[in-house]
């Protein structure tokens, strides 16, 4: 009687995705002396893999890509006619590099970095209608930001201050476009604990429809 055996004890799976009878079958295919036979045994292996994946077939260079995964598995030991060019094992395990975080440290954190490129992008513009256009906009979504903070107002006054002060003093608020919008009206938009006009509209017509339910 053979003894039982765990994978634990076995050899690691290094794509796990197809299994451990087509990893043996690979280092058969390793074994093989033979160059001519080892080149049949990975054309088959390859048509396997296909019958695996065959939601994969439509996708662009599908045989290069099981190309490449046969060339993994064989922890890059395999010596066949490849028709791709041979993946390369420092270039797959090659690490990327660190992504760019935007560490941004405002005054005003309550703004976001959203308002500061809008304010690089205003004074990147010529003076005119599009531009004032931009300025109210921007002072109006700064309202609204600080308002999300600050629960209760806000004067028109501090909000054109803290426009002047992150602008470096190079934009201001046409007057023909003021005043902002009222902070009741933000208010109104922001519904709390979810008791929101649009949260008690759809709390009617749950009740109306929990109503008009048949009773048997």
């Amino acid at each position: 009687m053979e003894a039982l055996q765990y994978n634990s004890e076995r050899k690691p799976l290094i794509i796990p995705e197809y299994g451990r009878h087509l990893h043996i079958m690979v280092d058969q295919m390793i074994e093989t002396e033979d160059r001519e036979e080892r080149n049949k045994k990975a054309k088959a292996i390859i048509g396997v893999m296909g019958n695996l994946n065959p939601h994969l077939r439509d996708v662009p260079d599908f045989q290069h890509k099981l190309w490449d995964q046969l060339f993994i598995m064989s922890d890059f030991n395999l010596d066949v006619d490849c028709p791709f060019e041979k993946p390369i094992r420092e270039l797959l395990e090659e690490r990327p590099k660190p992504l760019n975080y935007p560490q941004n440290y405002p005054k005003y954190r309550f703004y976001g970095n959203n308002i500061k490129s809008m304010i690089d992008v205003a004074l990147s513009w010529d003076a005119g209608e599009m531009k004032d256009a931009l300025v109210f906009n921007i002072a109006n979504h700064m309202k609204k930001c600080f308002l999300s903070w600050n629960k209760d107002t806000v004067d028109d006054e501090v909000i054109f201050s803290h426009l002047n002060e992150l602008s470096d003093g190079l934009l201001q608020v046409n007057p023909d476009y003021l005043p902002l919008t009222d902070s009741a009206n933000f208010l109104k938009l922001k519904p709390k604990n979810g008791n929101g006009p649009k949260s008690n509209q759809m709390s009617k017509q749950k009740k109306g429809n929990r109503n008009n339910r048949k009773r048997y």
